[in-house]
């Protein structure tokens, strides 16, 4: 499916609906606004503000709402406030989407209006993202799963439409190693260190994170900052603000986007295609049978930790360990195909 597909099916999801939308002002949210204002009978655009994100985070997403011509509100509360979210466990983000969303639904129900949308996509679910779960027991609408947008499918399309976004929209809690506390002094001076090196760099994402008091700096140029007056006057900097050591990331900040799928060979199976791919996250085999059930034909087992699928003449096995593994498929695009329909089905483990 190409991207006109992809976004004529976004279309499709949300035409003449009256919807919410989650909005940060990041690449997937912006894009799924300005559909949604296009195609949308009624849409809103909601930015939380839970009391540890980017000092800009709010401001650019009031920005861009503007740029696109949708009402857009702003709801604030304090996370720090949350004592089970402070412990910084590895349910943290579940506990923020948690809250987000209630405040949303809140929203919905004063509006009446029953459908609230975010701009979580494919890419997403091959990543370490508990929130999503929330997704699936809120009953949140996610058009770019639905149409099988990745990430770099979401930045194509806004370069083509030539929309603006933020690359600066998760919270700061995300910094901080787990089981580490999530402390006002940790986010200040995490803020502080953000700050003072993106007036160095002056353009690309800059993250400081918090390990264990050390600060760790990722850059999108490290150029940049491969001075040693500039090196130095951030080392006292931030150990003025509490770190104890600092160190810089020299590989930068991100990595490739992950490919849906790769191609391995299947050894026990002649002229046979086999692709797969590994979640970074443990399987719920029970849930995950049940949601596969709704699909095809499967075979479960919790004890082997193992759900088999049958779809449209193709295998996919699901292992509690995170592995997914596509055969007979016809080629990585159709592997592709069909993992960007079992995606949305699985159900992790949450600890």
């Amino acid at each position: 499916m190409d991207l006109e597909q992809k976004i004529e099916k976004i279309k499709e999801c949300l035409k003449d609906k009256e919807v919410i939308i989650a909005f940060s002002g990041g690449a997937d949210s912006t894009l799924i606004a300005k559909i949604a204002k296009d195609v949308c009978k009624e849409a809103a655009a909601v930015t939380v503000d839970n009391g540890v994100l980017p000092p800009d985070c709010i401001s650019n997403a009031t920005e861009i709402a503007n740029e696109i011509g949708i009402p857009h509100e702003v709801v604030r509360y304090n996370l720090l406030e949350n004592e089970t979210f402070k412990s910084n466990l590895p349910s943290r983000c579940f506990i923020c989407k948690n809250e987000m969303y209630s405040k949303l639904q809140d929203i919905a129900n004063e509006k009446g209006i029953d459908t609230i949308i975010d701009g979580t996509n494919i890419s997403d679910l091959l990543e370490d993202r508990p929130g999503i779960m929330v997704n699936y027991e809120k009953n949140i609408v996610s058009p770019l799963v639905y149409a099988g947008f990745t990430d770099e499918d979401v930045r194509k399309t806004l370069e083509k439409l030539n929309i603006h976004y933020s690359t600066s929209t998760t919270c700061f809690a995300t910094r901080i190693s787990r089981y580490g506390e999530i402390t006002p002094k940790k986010i200040n001076r995490i803020s502080y260190a953000e700050s003072l090196i993106k007036n160095m760099v002056r353009d690309g994402p800059v993250r400081v994170r918090d390990d264990n008091d050390i600060a760790r700096i990722e850059v999108g140029n490290v150029e940049k900052l491969l001075n040693m007056g500039i090196l130095n006057h951030i080392n006292s900097e931030l150990k003025a603000v509490g770190f104890k050591r600092v160190a810089l990331d020299i590989s930068g900040y991100g990595e490739p986007g992950k490919e849906l799928v790769v191609y391995k060979p299947c050894k026990d199976e002649e002229n046979k295609i086999m692709f797969e791919t590994e979640l970074p996250y443990e399987v719920d085999i029970k849930n995950t049978c049940s949601e596969l059930k709704k699909r095809g034909s499967t075979k479960c087992s919790e004890q082997m930790g193992i759900v088999m699928l049958e779809i449209e003449g193709r295998n996919v096995t699901v292992f509690k360990t995170g592995k997914i593994v596509a055969r007979r498929v016809a080629d990585k695009e159709d592997a592709e195909k069909i993992l960007i329909d079992v995606l949305p089905r699985i159900r992790r483990k949450l600890e």
